[in-house]
């Protein structure tokens, strides 16, 4: 079974012999991927939705792997018990909601040994959260595939401490390991800044905000990251 570079990258961060949740699973390609591959012992496979879920268990089935790959329906990490699984993943989505997936269920999160999420947007959020919630991050990934650029993270519990702000925009291992893919990440950023503070240009109220002057200083410490590579 071939899989994309995204859940490639994914797949290379889970730890060997783990139980894995894979929350919001879709296809459960990642799961049948790493079951497949003998990376994992076990794991299940999650999603809110009928029909991701409905051809995830036909995909387990196809693959003969309904004894080792358990695929339920439900809201984010209430299908996985406290303790059933040591490591999560949350991919495809946005910051603020793998945020609320892992705030919702305080006693599963509790017990996990590591956290591999993918957000789509406000990937800095997540970086926020992790840090003020007795997470470390020990791995960031960028990835590109079919021209979208994707910021993978793993986090394990323990205690970090705070960044220079711009880094959780950037990532702190992004930066430090001067990833490949690290420029034109930062100029997407920029990119998304500018367009930000172009639609705020048009209200007077906006510019004079405390909104505008924290995106413009953002954007400016971007330049400056920019120009150090």
């Amino acid at each position: 079974m071939k899989i994309g570079e995204r859940l490639q990258a994914i797949a290379d961060m889970v730890p060997v012999g783990v139980t894995m949740a894979d929350i919001g699973t879709d296809h459960a390609y990642l799961p049948i991927y790493l079951i497949s591959h003998s990376i994992i012992a076990r794991a299940i496979a999650g999603d809110i939705h009928q029909g991701p879920y409905l051809s995830a268990k036909n995909a387990v089935a196809a693959a003969q792997l309904e004894e080792l790959i358990s695929v339920r329906r439900g809201n984010g990490l209430e299908v996985v018990r406290p303790g059933e699984a040591e490591t999560v993943v949350i991919a495809g989505m946005g910051g603020l909601n793998i945020i609320d997936i892992l705030r919702s269920r305080p006693e599963v999160t509790a017990t996990l040994k590591r956290l591999i999420v993918q957000p789509m947007i406000a990937a800095s959020t997540v970086r926020m959260w992790l840090q003020t919630n007795g997470w470390q991050i020990l791995n960031e990934q960028l990835v590109q595939e079919d021209g979208k650029l994707y910021q993978i993270i793993a986090a394990e519990p323990g205690e970090s401490q705070p960044l220079e702000p711009i880094l959780y925009e950037i990532g702190p291992l992004l930066w430090q390991s001067r990833h490949p893919l690290l420029l034109l990440h930062i100029e997407e950023l920029i990119v998304h800044l500018r367009g930000v503070l172009a639609a705020m240009a048009g209200s007077a109220e906006a510019v004079h905000s405390a909104k505008y002057r924290e995106f413009a200083d953002k954007l400016k410490d971007l330049e400056d990251k920019r120009t150090c590579l």
